[in-house]
């Protein structure tokens, strides 16, 4: 292929020991839903119930890696790539969610794992990308306290069979995500609604990330271990008191709900009074193992948000003003382009003492890609993936921290509710034929890290 130009960015402007990395999530990709023993996951319910995802998509195929994994490991190091952050689908490892585990699944994360060490390729284990196993959600899923004793076994089970290759490990994506879309909102799996539902899974998947930390800590001493965290620069609409208070609350609700009792905070009733309500389900030790000293913080971080206050608005008062309202560039998830976010979301994170070191685990964007004449030239994504950096130079030249940069996504995939509308990949995917092309942005990214 020919080489594509470069911007001013030069990979030695970050450091030796920067981390270059490309993620992934399992259900996102892997397709083959009920192979080899595996067994069903609260998205595979979600998606074949009619009127949840987008166009009535679903990913029974996805992009069949579970098949053509190795191929997909090859263009990766062919992208000069050295960091892959792939996620483990429990109900593969466990069909039940609970023991016994499913040898075939442990030999197909295996086969990954050794074809990526192969490659001269790092791999970085996420154990919970969001698909629960559903005989679990029959029992409450994570609004069950119980589902910490789960996470924990599964937890064991994976650092049991991987830890000996594996050392870089995050515990859990996103929990803000996954416990508001799908146990307040409803919109994601297992479409459960209501701040009772939220505020358990909230509680008791806090309470499962410092658990699972602590087991693969005393399995592997020397693993690098982290978890991720979804965060968005939020902006009051005026200056208004009102407006300014509801920015607050937001704030509060989406970027340090979650962070906060992980470093031994407790969770930041004071700024959002809702949280009060968290302390009927907080019982005997809980508060004293909410907390673990993790190694880093993956924040994933892509647009901002502008609040407005809003009596209407239960629980925060406050109203996301749409990029679409706002007249401005915004990718096809409806978000905005604002680069300056993540040089804000670096600066909030830094200034927590607990925090030893940040990776930004996900940035990325989604735009409306053409494959023509072999080729894909979605220049608007590769100067998002440039004007980001320049955002994580402008940090560290500022003195803030900030060790590695992962791309999402590797290749196009299932966007959860947007089914296959809205691309991500750095290589895209014709899903009729499994079809790969690397895209301009992702040979911008390879001759980047050349």
């Amino acid at each position: 292929m020919n080489k594509v130009e470069t911007s001013f960015l030069h990979k030695n402007q970050f450091g030796d020991d920067f981390l270059w990395g490309v993620s992934t999530a399992a259900f996102q990709i892997e397709g083959a839903p009920d192979t080899d023993g595996k067994g069903r996951s609260i998205w595979d319910v979600f998606t074949s119930q009619k009127g949840k995802i987008k166009n009535g998509h679903h990913a029974l195929t996805a992009c069949d890696f579970y098949n053509s994994y190795q191929n997909d490991i090859d263009l990766i190091r062919e992208l000069n790539i050295p960091n892959f952050r792939f996620s483990i689908s429990w109900p593969r490892i466990m069909p039940t969610g609970v023991l016994p585990v499913n040898e075939a699944g442990i030999a197909y994360y295996n086969k990954i794992i050794d074809s990526l060490l192969s490659a001269g390729i790092e791999p970085w284990i996420t154990l919970y990308h969001w698909d629960l196993p559903h005989d679990l959600e029959v029992k409450g899923g994570w609004t069950n306290r119980e589902s910490v004793s789960w996470f924990s076994a599964y937890v064991a089970v994976c650092v049991q069979h991987f830890g000996d290759r594996v050392k870089n490990w995050m515990v859990i994506n996103e929990p803000s995500v996954f416990t508001g879309a799908g146990y307040f909102l409803g919109i994601h799996a297992p479409g459960k609604k209501g701040i009772t539902n939220y505020l358990k899974a909230m509680h008791h998947v806090t309470l499962a990330t410092t658990a699972g930390a602590k087991i693969i800590r005393n399995h592997i001493p020397d693993a690098h271990i982290g978890t991720t965290f979804s965060c968005t620069h939020i902006e009051p609409a005026t200056t208004s008191s009102k407006d300014v208070e509801a920015a607050k609350r937001v704030d509060t609700l989406l970027n340090r709900t979650f962070i906060e009792p992980i470093l031994g905070l407790g969770y930041p009733q004071a700024d959002l009074p809702v949280l009060k309500k968290l302390n009927a389900y907080i019982v005997e030790d809980d508060l004293n193992n909410l907390s673990f000293d993790f190694d880093f913080i993956g924040l994933q971080c892509y647009t901002r948000e502008v609040v407005k206050s809003s009596l209407l608005i239960p629980y925060i008062g406050a109203e996301l003003i749409s990029a679409e309202k706002r007249n401005v560039i915004s990718t096809d998830m409806g978000w905005e382009v604002y680069p300056p976010a993540l040089y804000q979301v670096l600066k909030k994170f830094n200034a927590y003492e607990g925090i030893r070191k940040i990776i930004i685990t996900e940035n990325g964007a989604a735009f409306p890609d053409t494959l023509k004449n072999g080729k894909v030239y979605d220049i608007k994504r590769t100067h998002y993936i440039q004007d980001h950096l320049e955002q994580i130079l402008k940090a560290k030249k500022d003195g803030l921290a900030v060790d590695g940069y992962f791309v999402w996504t590797l290749t196009d995939n299932f966007e959860w509710a947007e089914g296959y509308n809205a691309r991500f990949g750095l290589i895209h995917v014709d899903f009729d034929t499994q079809q790969r092309t690397i895209k301009h942005s992702g040979l911008w990214f390879k001759d980047f890290l050349s």
